[in-house]
């Protein structure tokens, strides 16, 4: 259900304690299964609930304002509902709440004077007036609290203790003391990774964890980028997320993940920031965008152990060529060695044999004179 809707709320779904809030900012009804007890609270003028859904006002330091809520009981009995108000602050999921009763107000809460109870008859409706006063030394900029009407129940705990309950319903009052509106943030806290994937074919992601704090003393709503520069960016808050406001003082952690970004050593990042600020009429306060660096490493462990691999193959595969042309090489060195050997010793033969018949032929040709009788 919208936040600008009236929600329900059932007692027995809050947890057991002593005391037990609920979020505030637009008007509600509740529903105590106990005492079957429904109600609903509203901002409202002299004659009943209007359209408001929160009360924004603009007075100055020292000034004061009136102004009215209304409780419907929507219960078959008449109750007696206590009215409380107090500081307001955003919850970490970006819902308005306030503080519970058991912690004292310290700003805008303990600017409201309202009755202590209303007493409300069955399906009926009554108006309740109340006052801000700002003090005089209150400092200019955007305060927030929150009007509710509670009833107490009991109930047991896991132990079977019995524990008080209280169930309230309420509105924001959102209070601006007028002078110089300085909307500021800061970003710190950046912490950015990277989750690698195993895949050497495939990108991983870059995760970006980092603070923005509102350092003005205007609200803020906070959107922007984070990323991987020249890879790509994902926005905060996501789609469908509850808006992020920040009140003066307040701060609020976001964590980005930017996918398909490649292990490139060094990844340059940035964080975009870019808030809003409005007037109470809704009209822009201009609020300077800011750029931070958020580079991280990213080292590519699975393409090197890739490269790593294709390399030990490669030189394998070297090795193994060099060896078996080593090999090569020595079997055709024993194959000319073994077929050289006997051609030689035949060689040596010959010679030998034809040597007395050329040593006869030279004896006979150095004697072609001889006479038959053997006398020259």
């Amino acid at each position: 259900m919208s936040e600008n809707r009236p929600f329900l709320m059932r007692a027995t779904m809050v947890l057991l304690a002593v005391v037990a809030t609920v979020f505030l900012g637009v008007p509600a009804a509740h529903a105590a299964s106990d005492t079957d007890i429904t109600w609903a609270v509203t901002p409202a003028d002299e004659s009943g609930p209007d359209k408001r859904g929160i009360i924004q006002q603009e007075l100055d330091p020292g000034a004061s304002r009136q102004d009215f809520l209304a409780v419907r009981n929507l219960s078959r009995s008449e109750v007696t509902f206590a009215l409380t108000a107090a500081d307001g602050f955003y919850t970490p999921t970006g819902r308005f709440n306030m503080l519970p009763s058991d912690q004292e107000s310290v700003d805008a809460g303990l600017w409201i004077d309202i009755a202590d109870t209303v007493t409300v008859a069955p399906n009926a409706i009554v108006v309740v007036p109340f006052t801000t006063t700002v003090p005089d030394d209150a400092i200019p900029g955007d305060h927030a609290a929150g009007i509710a009407a509670s009833v107490l129940s009991t109930g047991t705990d896991a132990s079977g203790a019995e524990v008080g309950v209280e169930s309230r319903v309420g509105f924001r009052v959102m209070t601006r003391v007028t002078g110089d509106i300085v909307p500021s943030f800061a970003v710190t806290g950046i912490d950015a990774s990277y989750d690698m994937s195993w895949n050497p074919f495939r990108p991983g992601a870059a995760h970006t964890t980092f603070t923005v704090e509102n350092t003005g003393n205007a609200s803020l709503l906070v959107t922007g980028t984070a990323g991987a520069i020249g890879t790509g960016s994902a926005a905060f808050p996501e789609d469908g997320a509850p808006r992020q406001e920040l009140l003066p003082g307040e701060s609020r952690s976001f964590t980005v993940t930017t996918p398909d970004v490649w292990p490139t050593i060094f990844v340059p990042g940035s964080i975009d920031v870019v808030p809003t600020a409005t007037d109470l009429g809704g009209d822009a306060v201009e609020v300077a965008p800011r750029s931070t660096d958020a580079s991280l490493w990213a080292f590519p462990v699975s393409q090197a152990l890739v490269l790593l691999g294709v390399l030990l193959i490669v030189a394998a595969m070297f090795w193994r060529r060099r060896r078996f042309e080593a090999a090569l090489d020595r079997a055709r060195a024993e194959g000319r060695a073994a077929a050289g050997a006997p051609a030689e010793s035949a060689g040596s033969a010959v010679s030998s044999e034809n040597a007395p018949a050329r040593g006869a032929g030279a004896d006979r040709a150095e004697s072609p004179w001889t006479s038959p009788t053997g006398r020259p």
